[in-house]
């Protein structure tokens, strides 16, 4: 039976290593938007030894590319983007202390192994709702590759963002679970 948890960032391994595939996570805090070009770049400084434009430690890293914000607002439609072409770099990151990811959609074995074997947790946001989840976030700042344009690395600070686990630390996938509900034995 899922559980419904209130969370502030930075996550600690502690927490994370309590939630479970299908629970219902409203974070609070600062989280980063990043996608895959973002990812690429993120990467490339780890395996240079360089530093990073945030502290990984504890971070969770939201795979979107918000509209521009109208007048007064601090972001725009920021709904989720699809998660797999985050694949080959969630690893790395969850290696080097990020805690979680927001996307949709699946992840591949080597994500899913990396959650377990560094406490980490992915979860989903839901697609198509964007101009809802902008609404969560309170703050907005590009702090990182601003020639990305919307796909720029930002700092944002949300309050109740809702969200799903999806995959958690002990190997669960929330989309196997639940297909298997249905298949026929």
């Amino acid at each position: 039976m899922s559980q419904t948890y209130y969370l502030t960032t930075p996550l600690t391994e502690e927490v994370t290593r309590t939630l479970k595939a299908g629970d219902i996570v409203y974070l609070n805090g600062v989280i980063y938007t990043a996608r895959d070009a973002a990812h690429k770049r993120l990467v490339d400084l780890i395996e240079a030894g360089e530093d990073l434009p945030f502290d990984l430690k504890g971070s969770v890293v939201y795979f979107v590319g918000p509209t521009p914000p109208k007048p007064g607002d601090p972001i725009g439609s920021a709904g989720p983007t699809t998660s797999y072409r985050m694949d080959t770099y969630s690893p790395t990151l969850l290696k080097n202390g990020s805690m979680g990811m927001i996307g949709k959609g699946k992840r591949d074995q080597g994500v899913k192994d990396a959650c377990i074997k560094y406490g980490g947790i992915y979860f989903g946001a839901t697609g198509g709702a964007g101009a809802l989840l902008g609404k969560k976030i309170t703050s907005a700042e590009v702090i990182a590759y601003p020639e990305l344009g919307p796909e720029a690395i930002r700092k944002i600070t949300v309050e109740n963002f809702p969200v799903t686990v999806i995959n958690d630390s002990f190997g669960n996938d929330l989309y196997q679970m639940g297909r298997e509900q249905y298949e026929v034995k």
